[in-house]
């Protein structure tokens, strides 16, 4: 009797045993056949930015929006970008701001530099290269702004030419944009509108603006290239040239706005630029009565801390 009940505990011991042998096969089984895939999903958003603050010397020859011919200043530039790219829809935004001051011993305190430069721009993927895109640009600045000069007796005088958003310009397009390159885009419409904004009315004759109004409305094309690229190894450059002819006042004076930035890192918190602007507008009057329309340039170059925003 004893020895029956030894027998059959073995034998349950043994069943129980080889029924949990048999569960752990069939689990590795279905375990080695679970195939791990990789994250593959597209990263939607690009975002980063740039931030400078320099000491900067610079020289300026008839800039509408004033400012000192030669001069000893603080600058500080910051340049915020969200790039949004899914599927054939992608959404680009840049924004570029710029100010500066100089102290001088003729007039005092005096702007440098003076920026508010914002593009939105949407574009729907025609092939890989091509995007049917719809653009928005506003261009401005912060502060007044003043021309210099020497009355008959030879006092230092200062004429407003500008005000904080004024003049203000705004522009609406639709075109292809075409990249060759993700640092390359040209960008071409036949249809744009722009707008110029004065809301000063004394002020709106400089800027082309019919006497008593503040807003002069345009229709005519644009083209916008980028590029940015590496000089060497050190050095970046990056442009920006904008140009637009008016269909409704004599189309072949084109307005062009072209911007250069040449940048290095020092150390990770130095950096040196420099930095060459020019914009030529047949409709703004030359500080300069007696001459007529004419180029505008200006020139910045400092050394100074740099921070540079991590791409997320």
């Amino acid at each position: 009797m004893k020895l029956f009940v030894i027998l059959h505990l073995l034998l349950g011991i043994s069943i129980v045993s080889f029924s949990q042998d048999a569960e752990i096969v069939d689990l590795k089984k279905e375990t080695e056949s679970i195939k791990i895939v990789p994250d593959t999903t597209n990263k939607t958003w690009k975002l980063g930015g740039k931030f400078n603050l320099n000491v900067n010397q610079g020289t300026q020859s008839n800039w509408s929006a004033g400012g000192e011919e030669f001069s000893f200043s603080l600058n500080t530039y910051l340049n915020l970008f969200a790039f949004y790219k899914k599927n054939k829809h992608a959404w680009d935004n840049n924004l570029e701001l710029g100010f500066g001051l100089v102290q001088t011993t003729s007039l005092g305190r005096r702007k440098s530099s003076d920026r508010i430069d914002y593009t939105n721009k949407y574009g729907y993927a025609l092939s890989k290269k091509i995007n049917l895109t719809t653009l928005a640009n506003l261009r401005t600045q912060f502060a007044n702004g003043y021309s210099y000069a020497k009355n008959s007796l030879g006092v230092d005088t200062a004429s407003l030419t500008s005000k904080p958003f004024t003049p203000a310009y705004i522009l609406f397009s639709q075109g292809f944009d075409f990249k060759p390159k993700e640092n390359i885009s040209l960008f071409c419409s036949p249809i744009t509108s722009r707008l110029i904004i004065v809301s000063d009315k004394k002020l709106g004759a400089l800027y082309g603006i019919d006497s008593g109004e503040i807003i002069a409305s345009q229709l005519g094309a644009y083209f916008s290239g980028n590029y940015s690229g590496k000089i060497g190894k050190k050095f970046m450059y990056k442009t920006k040239l904008d140009l637009f002819s008016n269909y409704k006042k004599n189309p072949g004076n084109i307005d062009i706005f072209w911007t250069n930035a040449i940048s290095a890192k020092i150390t990770k918190f130095i950096n040196f630029s420099f930095n060459v602007d020019m914009i030529y507008d047949n409709d703004i009057k030359n500080i300069n009565p007696k001459k007529g329309p004419a180029p505008q340039w200006q020139q910045l170059m400092g050394i100074g801390f740099a921070y540079t925003f991590k791409k997320k």
